[in-house]
């Protein structure tokens, strides 16, 4: 048994070490291109974590040590290709905070690992997806709490929760939704907070918000 979490501790080192080194391919596009690599691919790692790990103290062992590394780089500027500037904010860290709380809620007290995993691929690829469609597609901006927005990007954080929350209630109550018919419009309604809920969000708060308050929203359902 511990075989496979120790493998499960090595195998997520070197997946991570693979995601920052082809950051740098990303990097001749600008900053911006590389730390959503980063954020994206990362999100990737729950799927190691629900194949190696058995044991939550094993599973943790991976994001505490990424709140100290990440927060070291973020005052020395270690890893250049997933920094952002100062003044927006400590998301880095605030990412492996999320992803040790996620862990501990998942494989320590439901053990559930499923349960994290969305709010885990909300975080990596909807905020990621949407910073990058809000990019390269032109569309009207807003702005919230001093950090500006595009529809383009708030859009695309709509879809791309909707798909795995409603993913995630079809293969966890799949014959209760089947029957009331009622999980497009909780399917929406969840995604549709959590858009609105990363759009108030500022300065990286949102990769806690976002996870946090999807997590909590799939407890209580």
């Amino acid at each position: 048994m511990y075989k496979m979490n120790f493998l499960g501790i090595i195998v997520s080192y070197l997946y991570i070490g693979i995601v920052i080194l082809s950051a740098k391919i990303f990097k001749k596009r600008g900053t911006e291109f590389s730390r959503k690599f980063i954020h994206i691919m990362l999100g990737n790692w729950w799927f190691i974590a629900m194949y190696f790990f058995t044991n939550v103290w094993f599973a943790m062992f991976v994001p505490i040590t990424f709140v100290i590394i990440n927060y070291i780089s973020y005052k020395k500027n270690l890893i250049k290709v997933m920094e952002r500037d100062k003044q927006d904010g400590i998301g880095t860290v605030y990412y492996a905070i999320t992803l040790l709380i996620l862990t501990i809620v998942s494989f320590g007290i439901y053990k559930e690992p499923l349960l994290g995993l969305i709010p885990n691929l909300i975080m990596a690829y909807g905020d990621g997806l949407a910073a990058v469609f809000g990019k390269l597609i032109k569309s009207k901006k807003y702005k919230i709490n001093g950090t500006k927005k595009s529809y383009a990007g708030s859009f695309t954080m709509f879809i791309v929760t909707t798909l795995f929350v409603g993913i995630y209630l079809l293969s966890k109550y799949n014959e209760v939704f089947w029957q009331t018919g009622h999980w497009p419009l909780i399917t929406v309604m969840m995604a549709y907070c959590i858009m609105v809920i990363e759009a108030i969000s500022s300065k990286g708060i949102d990769n806690i918000s976002v996870p946090i308050s999807t997590l909590i929203m799939l407890i209580l359902i």
